[in-house]
């Protein structure tokens, strides 16, 4: 059986300059956190379209500086530094969505798999809809010029034991787990960042805008939380209703228990069981 490695050649041949859209493509062993590293990368002026792949984390993040499990030679993760200079800050956020739309075209198209999006960053795999995949899309703080750093991790291959669940008990799960019929951590990445670079050039020529870009309506049939009775996890408290819709803003629009409409911009969402 042959080890299962990130392949940076085939990665640059495919993806970079002058026969791809990426200007610059790094493999690492092990880093702390590729987020972490593109945001000090941006600070110091790298270009649009920057992407660093680490074979492993150990210290990656997820939304509110959890930690994602990173373990050597089972998941890609990766991230993609952009520059869209002309799309309004308010509409930032939403490159989360282009991720996460990136993302079910690795899992579905090429990796074969069963998988839906749970608002507003996580991939669900399989008939328990385990947790394989996040998003952490980050503002480049003081840079020069307007910079993101859109960050994705997933798992490929079988997690170790004892593995902790993901935030709201998500059951942790992989691609392999989930029954896929490719797991080479290559070709997934490169899957992913086809797909996420194509969306991207899109949403970036509609200046940020979901809904012209066709992200929304992608997002929207990808979404697995709609139609769900969830439970919104907020700083001030916690709100309980049906998720009936993701609007333009890319927030996601809850009809509470006692009729009331809410949007919810920022927060976890936990997948309520039918009673």
């Amino acid at each position: 059986m042959t080890e299962n490695k990130l392949d940076v050649l085939v990665l640059r041949e495919q993806l970079v300059a002058p026969n791809g859209p990426y200007v610059a493509l790094d493999v690492v062993d092990s880093t702390g956190s590729t987020n972490a590293d593109l945001l000090a990368a941006a600070a110091d002026g790298a270009a649009d379209r920057t992407v660093l792949v680490a074979g492993e984390q150990t210290a990656g993040r997820g939304r509110r500086d959890r930690t994602w499990v990173s373990p050597s030679g089972s998941g890609v993760y990766l991230s993609v530094l952009v520059r869209p200079s002309a799309v309004p800050a308010e509409r930032l956020g939403t490159l989360g969505m282009v991720a996460g739309l990136a993302l079910m075209h690795a899992a579905t198209e090429t990796a074969g798999i069963d998988a839906v999006l749970k608002w507003p960053n996580d991939l669900l795999a399989g008939p328990e809809r385990a947790k394989v995949a996040g998003v952490l899309s980050e503002t480049v703080p003081d840079a020069a010029g307007q910079a993101v750093v859109v960050g994705v991790g997933f798992n490929v291959t079988a997690l170790p034991e004892g593995t902790e669940p993901a935030p709201g008990g998500l059951a942790p799960g992989s691609f392999a787990d989930a029954g896929a019929k490719v797991t080479d951590r290559t070709e997934l990445a490169a899957s992913f960042l086809r797909a996420f670079v194509e969306m991207e050039a899109v949403w970036r020529s509609n200046d940020g805008d979901v809904e012209r870009s066709g992200v929304l309506t992608g997002y929207r049939e990808a979404c697995g939380s709609i139609g769900q009775r969830v439970r919104a996890e907020l700083p001030d408290g916690a709100l309980t209703g049906v998720a009936v819709d993701v609007d333009p803003f890319g927030r996601l629009l809850l009809k509470l228990d006692d009729g009331t409409p809410k949007a919810v911009s920022a927060g976890d969402v936990v997948h309520l069981k039918a009673d």
